[in-house]
């Protein structure tokens, strides 16, 4: 994928995920940053970054459970360790560091 295609595929599924985060009802603190960043900070003071890296063509997520990278393959972005769908994963990572169930509408 041409680095211009890449970044737009990103930069559209941030925006989604930071709609979907601000809908969601859990009290996250969203500051989107220049370059295609995303920082989350939750009630608890923990920090969540979820950004595009362009040079690997993924978007990465640093939770505080650990780091994990997204390719996209087909129709969604797959985690390139265990193949988990981005936005499951996604909605499990910030349950975990916002105290609550949290659920995520990708179309939101």
């Amino acid at each position: 994928m041409e680095e211009s295609a890449f970044n737009a595929l990103a930069e559209a599924e941030l925006a989604r995920i930071e709609t979907a985060l601000e809908a969601c009802g859990a009290d996250i603190d969203i500051e989107p940053k220049p370059g295609g960043i995303l920082e989350l900070e939750f009630d608890n003071g923990s920090k969540m970054i979820i950004n595009r890296h362009t040079a690997a063509r993924e978007i990465w997520v640093a939770a505080k459970s650990g780091g994990f990278h997204f390719r996209f393959q087909g129709e969604s972005w797959v985690n390139t360790r265990d193949g988990r769908e981005l936005w499951a994963m996604l909605a499990d990572l910030v349950t975990a560091q916002a105290d609550q169930p949290v659920q995520l509408n990708p179309q939101a």
